[in-house]
Protein backbone atom coordinates (compact mmCIF):
# COMPACT_ATOMS: atom_id res chain seq x y z
CA UNK A 1 0.00 0.00 0.00
CA UNK A 2 1.35 3.38 -1.08
CA UNK A 3 0.10 6.42 0.82
CA UNK A 4 0.62 9.64 -1.13
CA UNK A 5 0.44 12.93 0.75
CA UNK A 6 0.14 16.10 -1.33
CA UNK A 7 0.52 19.47 0.33
CA UNK A 8 -1.28 21.80 -2.07
CA UNK A 9 -0.47 25.47 -2.54
CA UNK A 10 -1.07 28.02 -5.27
CA UNK A 11 0.48 26.87 -8.54
CA UNK A 12 2.51 24.02 -7.08
CA UNK A 13 2.32 21.09 -4.66
CA UNK A 14 4.71 19.03 -2.57
CA UNK A 15 4.35 15.25 -2.87
CA UNK A 16 5.56 12.53 -0.48
CA UNK A 17 4.94 8.76 -0.73
CA UNK A 18 5.08 6.52 2.35
CA UNK A 19 4.47 2.90 3.24
CA UNK A 20 3.70 1.30 6.63
CA UNK A 21 6.30 1.44 9.40
CA UNK A 22 7.74 4.70 8.14
CA UNK A 23 9.14 3.41 4.86
CA UNK A 24 9.82 6.29 2.49
CA UNK A 25 8.99 5.37 -1.09
CA UNK A 26 9.54 8.80 -2.64
CA UNK A 27 11.13 11.67 -0.75
CA UNK A 28 9.15 14.92 -0.86
CA UNK A 29 9.37 16.69 -4.22
CA UNK A 30 7.58 19.60 -5.89
CA UNK A 31 5.14 19.42 -8.80
CA UNK A 32 3.80 22.39 -10.77
CA UNK A 33 0.11 22.54 -11.59
CA UNK A 34 0.65 22.19 -15.32
CA UNK A 35 -0.80 19.53 -17.57
CA UNK A 36 2.64 18.11 -18.30
CA UNK A 37 3.76 17.83 -14.66
CA UNK A 38 0.44 16.48 -13.38
CA UNK A 39 0.37 13.84 -16.13
CA UNK A 40 3.93 12.83 -15.23
CA UNK A 41 2.96 12.62 -11.54
CA UNK A 42 -0.01 10.39 -12.37
CA UNK A 43 2.19 8.04 -14.40
CA UNK A 44 4.79 7.90 -11.62
CA UNK A 45 2.16 7.02 -9.00
CA UNK A 46 0.53 4.41 -11.22
CA UNK A 47 3.89 2.72 -11.72
CA UNK A 48 4.29 2.05 -7.98
CA UNK A 49 3.68 -1.59 -6.97
CA UNK A 50 0.59 -2.23 -4.86
CA UNK A 51 -2.49 -0.12 -4.18
CA UNK A 52 -2.04 3.65 -4.12
CA UNK A 53 -4.21 6.23 -2.40
CA UNK A 54 -3.71 9.98 -2.50
CA UNK A 55 -4.68 12.38 0.30
CA UNK A 56 -4.74 16.17 0.11
CA UNK A 57 -6.43 18.94 2.02
CA UNK A 58 -9.61 20.48 0.66
CA UNK A 59 -8.25 24.02 0.27
CA UNK A 60 -10.66 26.18 -1.70
CA UNK A 61 -9.88 25.72 -5.39
CA UNK A 62 -6.11 25.17 -5.10
CA UNK A 63 -6.48 21.40 -4.81
CA UNK A 64 -8.99 21.10 -7.68
CA UNK A 65 -6.59 20.73 -10.66
CA UNK A 66 -4.45 18.15 -8.84
CA UNK A 67 -7.41 16.13 -7.58
CA UNK A 68 -9.16 16.19 -10.95
CA UNK A 69 -6.05 15.22 -12.92
CA UNK A 70 -5.25 12.25 -10.65
CA UNK A 71 -8.90 11.18 -10.44
CA UNK A 72 -9.21 11.11 -14.23
CA UNK A 73 -6.06 8.98 -14.35
CA UNK A 74 -7.83 6.31 -12.30
CA UNK A 75 -6.01 6.93 -9.01
CA UNK A 76 -7.85 6.81 -5.69
CA UNK A 77 -7.96 10.43 -4.48
CA UNK A 78 -9.29 11.72 -1.18
CA UNK A 79 -9.69 15.44 -0.40
CA UNK A 80 -10.16 15.80 3.36
CA UNK A 81 -11.11 18.73 5.56
CA UNK A 82 -8.00 20.61 6.70
CA UNK A 83 -9.20 20.54 10.32
CA UNK A 84 -8.91 16.74 10.36
CA UNK A 85 -5.22 16.91 9.49
CA UNK A 86 -4.23 20.10 11.33
CA UNK A 87 -3.34 18.52 14.68
CA UNK A 88 -2.60 15.02 13.40
CA UNK A 89 0.77 13.63 14.49
CA UNK A 90 1.84 16.74 16.41
CA UNK A 91 3.60 14.74 19.13
CA UNK A 92 6.72 16.87 19.13
CA UNK A 93 7.52 19.87 21.30
CA UNK A 94 9.26 21.46 18.33
CA UNK A 95 6.55 22.77 16.05
CA UNK A 96 8.27 22.97 12.69
CA UNK A 97 6.18 23.61 9.59
CA UNK A 98 7.33 23.15 6.01
CA UNK A 99 5.63 21.93 2.87
CA UNK A 100 7.74 18.75 2.97
CA UNK A 101 6.75 17.97 6.56
CA UNK A 102 3.09 18.63 5.74
CA UNK A 103 3.26 16.25 2.78
CA UNK A 104 4.74 13.51 5.00
CA UNK A 105 2.06 14.20 7.62
CA UNK A 106 -0.67 13.76 5.00
CA UNK A 107 0.91 10.50 3.84
CA UNK A 108 0.99 9.14 7.41
CA UNK A 109 -2.61 10.27 7.87
CA UNK A 110 -3.54 8.28 4.77
CA UNK A 111 -1.90 5.17 6.23
CA UNK A 112 -3.78 5.49 9.54
CA UNK A 113 -7.14 6.23 7.90
CA UNK A 114 -6.68 3.93 4.90
CA UNK A 115 -10.02 2.17 5.12
CA UNK A 116 -12.12 5.26 5.90
CA UNK A 117 -10.75 7.72 3.34
CA UNK A 118 -13.68 9.21 1.39
CA UNK A 119 -13.21 9.07 -2.36
CA UNK A 120 -13.06 12.33 -4.27
CA UNK A 121 -15.81 12.89 -6.83
CA UNK A 122 -15.65 15.99 -9.05
CA UNK A 123 -18.62 18.33 -8.94
CA UNK A 124 -20.91 18.56 -11.92
CA UNK A 125 -20.10 21.55 -14.10
CA UNK A 126 -23.51 23.13 -13.48
CA UNK A 127 -23.27 22.83 -9.70
CA UNK A 128 -19.68 24.06 -9.72
CA UNK A 129 -20.58 27.14 -11.76
CA UNK A 130 -23.66 27.79 -9.63
CA UNK A 131 -21.57 27.75 -6.44
CA UNK A 132 -18.93 29.97 -8.04
CA UNK A 133 -21.62 32.44 -9.14
CA UNK A 134 -23.01 32.55 -5.63
CA UNK A 135 -19.58 33.25 -4.13
CA UNK A 136 -19.12 36.11 -6.60
CA UNK A 137 -22.65 37.31 -5.86
CA UNK A 138 -21.71 37.59 -2.17
CA UNK A 139 -18.55 39.53 -2.98
CA UNK A 140 -20.37 42.00 -5.23
CA UNK A 141 -23.14 42.31 -2.63
CA UNK A 142 -20.60 43.38 0.01
CA UNK A 143 -19.07 45.86 -2.43
CA UNK A 144 -22.47 47.33 -3.28
CA UNK A 145 -23.32 47.77 0.40
CA UNK A 146 -20.08 49.68 0.99
CA UNK A 147 -20.60 51.81 -2.11
CA UNK A 148 -24.20 52.56 -1.15
CA UNK A 149 -23.13 53.63 2.34
CA UNK A 150 -20.39 55.78 0.81
CA UNK A 151 -22.87 57.51 -1.52
CA UNK A 152 -25.33 58.15 1.31
CA UNK A 153 -22.50 59.62 3.38
CA UNK A 154 -21.64 62.00 0.55
CA UNK A 155 -25.29 62.95 0.13
CA UNK A 156 -25.47 63.99 3.76
CA UNK A 157 -23.32 66.94 2.66
CA UNK A 158 -25.10 67.74 -0.61
CA UNK A 159 -28.67 66.37 -0.53
CA UNK A 160 -29.55 64.86 2.89
CA UNK A 161 -32.13 62.06 2.95
CA UNK A 162 -32.23 61.88 -0.84
CA UNK A 163 -32.08 58.09 -0.56
CA UNK A 164 -35.38 58.18 1.36
CA UNK A 165 -37.32 60.16 -1.23
CA UNK A 166 -38.38 57.03 -3.14
CA UNK A 167 -39.62 53.63 -2.04
CA UNK A 168 -39.64 51.97 -5.46
CA UNK A 169 -38.00 48.51 -5.45
CA UNK A 170 -34.92 47.87 -7.55
CA UNK A 171 -35.52 46.88 -11.16
CA UNK A 172 -34.47 43.56 -12.64
CA UNK A 173 -31.41 45.23 -14.14
CA UNK A 174 -30.34 46.41 -10.68
CA UNK A 175 -31.13 50.11 -11.14
CA UNK A 176 -32.80 52.05 -8.31
CA UNK A 177 -34.83 55.21 -8.71
CA UNK A 178 -33.12 57.23 -5.98
CA UNK A 179 -29.65 56.47 -7.41
CA UNK A 180 -30.69 57.52 -10.92
CA UNK A 181 -32.33 60.62 -9.45
CA UNK A 182 -29.15 61.65 -7.65
CA UNK A 183 -27.18 61.33 -10.86
CA UNK A 184 -29.31 64.16 -12.28
CA UNK A 185 -30.08 66.18 -9.15
CA UNK A 186 -26.86 65.69 -7.18
CA UNK A 187 -27.21 68.79 -4.98
CA UNK A 188 -30.10 70.50 -3.23
CA UNK A 189 -29.43 73.61 -5.27
CA UNK A 190 -30.03 71.60 -8.47
CA UNK A 191 -33.66 71.56 -7.32
CA UNK A 192 -33.93 74.82 -5.36
CA UNK A 193 -32.45 77.04 -8.07
CA UNK A 194 -35.63 76.35 -10.07
CA UNK A 195 -39.16 77.30 -9.20
CA UNK A 196 -41.42 74.54 -7.98
CA UNK A 197 -43.32 74.54 -11.26
CA UNK A 198 -40.12 74.43 -13.31
CA UNK A 199 -38.77 71.57 -11.23
CA UNK A 200 -42.02 69.62 -11.67
CA UNK A 201 -41.62 69.87 -15.46
CA UNK A 202 -37.96 68.92 -15.24
CA UNK A 203 -38.74 65.96 -12.98
CA UNK A 204 -41.55 64.81 -15.31
CA UNK A 205 -39.16 64.91 -18.25
CA UNK A 206 -36.60 62.93 -16.26
CA UNK A 207 -39.21 60.29 -15.33
CA UNK A 208 -40.19 59.81 -18.97
CA UNK A 209 -36.54 59.51 -20.00
CA UNK A 210 -35.78 56.80 -17.42
CA UNK A 211 -39.13 55.03 -17.58
CA UNK A 212 -40.34 55.92 -14.08
CA UNK A 213 -43.85 56.89 -13.03
CA UNK A 214 -44.42 60.60 -12.53
CA UNK A 215 -46.46 62.08 -9.68
CA UNK A 216 -47.12 65.77 -9.15
CA UNK A 217 -47.35 65.22 -5.39
CA UNK A 218 -43.96 63.50 -5.37
CA UNK A 219 -42.43 66.47 -7.21
CA UNK A 220 -43.83 68.78 -4.52
CA UNK A 221 -42.42 66.57 -1.75
CA UNK A 222 -38.97 66.46 -3.38
CA UNK A 223 -38.91 70.24 -3.80
CA UNK A 224 -39.94 70.76 -0.17
CA UNK A 225 -37.27 68.31 1.02
CA UNK A 226 -34.55 70.02 -1.00
CA UNK A 227 -35.58 73.47 0.19
CA UNK A 228 -35.67 72.36 3.82
CA UNK A 229 -32.03 71.24 4.03
CA UNK A 230 -28.86 73.22 4.57
CA UNK A 231 -25.92 71.77 2.62
CA UNK A 232 -22.42 72.76 3.75
CA UNK A 233 -20.67 71.24 0.71
CA UNK A 234 -20.79 73.79 -2.15
CA UNK A 235 -22.34 73.14 -5.54
CA UNK A 236 -19.19 72.94 -7.65
CA UNK A 237 -17.51 70.70 -10.21
CA UNK A 238 -15.52 68.82 -7.54
CA UNK A 239 -18.66 67.92 -5.63
CA UNK A 240 -20.37 66.87 -8.86
CA UNK A 241 -17.39 64.67 -9.77
CA UNK A 242 -17.40 62.91 -6.40
CA UNK A 243 -21.15 62.25 -6.47
CA UNK A 244 -21.13 61.05 -10.08
CA UNK A 245 -18.20 58.70 -9.46
CA UNK A 246 -19.91 57.22 -6.40
CA UNK A 247 -23.13 56.81 -8.40
CA UNK A 248 -21.28 55.17 -11.31
CA UNK A 249 -19.60 52.65 -9.01
CA UNK A 250 -22.87 51.79 -7.30
CA UNK A 251 -24.69 51.39 -10.61
CA UNK A 252 -21.93 49.13 -11.98
CA UNK A 253 -22.10 46.88 -8.90
CA UNK A 254 -25.90 46.76 -9.08
CA UNK A 255 -25.82 45.76 -12.76
CA UNK A 256 -23.22 43.07 -12.03
CA UNK A 257 -25.31 41.70 -9.17
CA UNK A 258 -28.42 41.60 -11.35
CA UNK A 259 -26.54 39.78 -14.13
CA UNK A 260 -25.08 37.21 -11.75
CA UNK A 261 -28.49 36.68 -10.16
CA UNK A 262 -30.04 35.99 -13.58
CA UNK A 263 -27.24 33.58 -14.41
CA UNK A 264 -27.72 31.76 -11.10
CA UNK A 265 -31.41 31.41 -11.86
CA UNK A 266 -30.65 30.01 -15.32
CA UNK A 267 -28.12 27.51 -13.94
CA UNK A 268 -30.39 26.41 -11.09
CA UNK A 269 -33.30 25.85 -13.48
CA UNK A 270 -31.31 23.10 -15.22
CA UNK A 271 -30.87 21.06 -12.02
CA UNK A 272 -33.31 18.18 -11.45
CA UNK A 273 -34.40 19.33 -7.97
CA UNK A 274 -35.25 22.86 -9.14
CA UNK A 275 -39.10 22.52 -9.19
CA UNK A 276 -39.15 20.97 -5.71
CA UNK A 277 -36.86 23.55 -4.11
CA UNK A 278 -38.63 26.48 -5.73
CA UNK A 279 -41.95 25.08 -4.51
CA UNK A 280 -40.88 25.42 -0.87
CA UNK A 281 -42.27 28.32 1.12
CA UNK A 282 -40.27 31.62 0.91
CA UNK A 283 -37.68 29.99 -1.36
CA UNK A 284 -37.69 32.32 -4.34
CA UNK A 285 -35.47 33.43 -7.19
CA UNK A 286 -32.70 34.54 -4.81
CA UNK A 287 -32.68 32.06 -1.92
CA UNK A 288 -33.50 29.00 -4.06
CA UNK A 289 -30.33 29.07 -6.18
CA UNK A 290 -28.30 29.91 -3.06
CA UNK A 291 -29.56 26.80 -1.28
CA UNK A 292 -28.91 24.57 -4.29
CA UNK A 293 -25.45 26.07 -4.73
CA UNK A 294 -24.32 25.46 -1.15
CA UNK A 295 -26.03 22.11 -0.49
CA UNK A 296 -25.28 20.57 -3.86
CA UNK A 297 -26.60 17.09 -4.59
CA UNK A 298 -28.28 15.89 -1.39
CA UNK A 299 -27.56 12.28 -2.37
CA UNK A 300 -23.94 12.77 -1.35
CA UNK A 301 -25.09 12.93 2.30
CA UNK A 302 -25.83 9.57 3.92
CA UNK A 303 -28.48 11.01 6.25
CA UNK A 304 -30.32 14.13 7.35
CA UNK A 305 -27.93 14.49 10.27
CA UNK A 306 -24.98 14.57 7.89
CA UNK A 307 -26.52 17.52 6.04
CA UNK A 308 -27.19 19.31 9.35
CA UNK A 309 -23.57 18.71 10.38
CA UNK A 310 -22.37 20.00 7.00
CA UNK A 311 -24.20 23.25 7.71
CA UNK A 312 -22.52 23.47 11.12
CA UNK A 313 -25.77 23.95 13.03
CA UNK A 314 -25.61 20.65 14.94
CA UNK A 315 -24.90 20.51 18.69
CA UNK A 316 -22.30 17.79 19.36
CA UNK A 317 -22.70 15.89 22.65
CA UNK A 318 -20.34 16.57 25.53
CA UNK A 319 -20.07 13.96 28.28
CA UNK A 320 -17.22 13.16 30.65
CA UNK A 321 -17.69 11.16 33.84
CA UNK A 322 -20.63 12.63 35.73
CA UNK A 323 -20.73 15.67 33.43
CA UNK A 324 -23.35 15.40 30.71
CA UNK A 325 -24.05 18.73 29.01
CA UNK A 326 -27.39 18.69 27.22
CA UNK A 327 -27.57 22.28 26.00
CA UNK A 328 -24.68 23.33 23.78
CA UNK A 329 -24.10 25.92 21.10
CA UNK A 330 -23.96 24.96 17.43
CA UNK A 331 -20.66 23.55 16.18
CA UNK A 332 -20.04 26.09 13.36
CA UNK A 333 -17.78 23.46 11.79
CA UNK A 334 -19.55 23.49 8.45
CA UNK A 335 -20.42 25.85 5.63
CA UNK A 336 -20.74 29.41 6.92
CA UNK A 337 -22.37 30.47 3.66
CA UNK A 338 -25.06 27.81 4.01
CA UNK A 339 -25.72 28.96 7.59
CA UNK A 340 -26.15 32.51 6.33
CA UNK A 341 -28.62 31.39 3.65
CA UNK A 342 -30.58 29.35 6.19
CA UNK A 343 -30.73 32.34 8.53
CA UNK A 344 -32.15 34.46 5.70
CA UNK A 345 -34.79 31.80 5.03
CA UNK A 346 -35.73 31.63 8.71
CA UNK A 347 -35.84 35.44 8.96
CA UNK A 348 -38.23 35.61 6.02
CA UNK A 349 -40.48 32.96 7.55
CA UNK A 350 -40.47 34.86 10.85
CA UNK A 351 -41.37 38.14 9.14
CA UNK A 352 -44.21 36.70 7.06
CA UNK A 353 -45.51 34.49 9.92
CA UNK A 354 -47.58 32.04 7.81
CA UNK A 355 -49.91 30.27 10.24
CA UNK A 356 -50.26 27.14 8.06
CA UNK A 357 -46.53 26.66 7.44
CA UNK A 358 -45.05 23.76 9.52
CA UNK A 359 -41.67 25.46 9.92
CA UNK A 360 -43.29 28.60 11.33
CA UNK A 361 -45.53 26.52 13.60
CA UNK A 362 -42.45 24.81 15.00
CA UNK A 363 -40.66 28.17 15.35
CA UNK A 364 -43.63 29.71 17.12
CA UNK A 365 -43.85 26.71 19.45
CA UNK A 366 -40.21 27.06 20.49
CA UNK A 367 -40.66 30.81 20.92
CA UNK A 368 -43.72 30.30 23.13
CA UNK A 369 -41.65 27.93 25.30
CA UNK A 370 -39.38 30.86 26.10
CA UNK A 371 -36.43 29.80 23.95
CA UNK A 372 -33.96 32.59 23.05
CA UNK A 373 -34.05 34.09 19.55
CA UNK A 374 -30.98 32.28 18.20
CA UNK A 375 -32.08 28.98 19.71
CA UNK A 376 -35.48 28.84 18.04
CA UNK A 377 -34.05 30.20 14.77
CA UNK A 378 -31.39 27.48 14.58
CA UNK A 379 -33.82 24.79 15.72
CA UNK A 380 -36.15 25.83 12.90
CA UNK A 381 -33.23 25.81 10.45
CA UNK A 382 -32.45 22.22 11.43
CA UNK A 383 -36.07 21.23 10.85
CA UNK A 384 -36.04 23.01 7.48
CA UNK A 385 -32.85 21.20 6.42
CA UNK A 386 -34.31 17.82 7.40
CA UNK A 387 -37.44 18.52 5.35
CA UNK A 388 -35.28 19.73 2.46
CA UNK A 389 -33.22 16.53 2.54
CA UNK A 390 -36.22 14.21 2.69
CA UNK A 391 -38.23 16.03 0.02
CA UNK A 392 -35.45 16.56 -2.49
CA UNK A 393 -33.93 13.10 -2.10
CA UNK A 394 -37.31 11.40 -2.53
CA UNK A 395 -37.96 13.45 -5.67
CA UNK A 396 -34.55 12.63 -7.17
CA UNK A 397 -34.97 8.94 -6.46
CA UNK A 398 -38.40 9.03 -8.06
CA UNK A 399 -36.87 10.61 -11.17
CA UNK A 400 -34.26 7.84 -11.34
CA UNK A 401 -36.90 5.14 -11.10
CA UNK A 402 -39.10 6.79 -13.73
Amino acid sequence: MNAVGIDVSKGKSTVAVMRPFGEVVLSPFEVSHTDKDLSALAEKLKSLPGETRVVMEHTGYYHAPVALALHESGIYVSAVNAMLVHDYGNNSLRRAKTDKKDAVKLANYALDQWLSLPRYHPEEDTRLMLKTCYRQYEQFSKMRTMQKNNLISLLDSTFPDANRLFTSPARTDGSEKWVDFIEQYWHCECVCEMTQKAFAKSYEKWCRKHGYNFSEDKAVDIYASAAGHFCFMPKCETTKLLIHQAVAQLQASSRALAAIKRQMQDLASTLPEYPVVMGMYVVGATLGPQLMAEIGDVRRFHSKSALVAFAGIDSPPYQSGTIDVRSRSISKRGSAKLRRTLFLVMSTILQTSPADEPIYQYMDKKRSEGKPYKVYMMASAIKFLRRYYATVKAYLEQLNFA
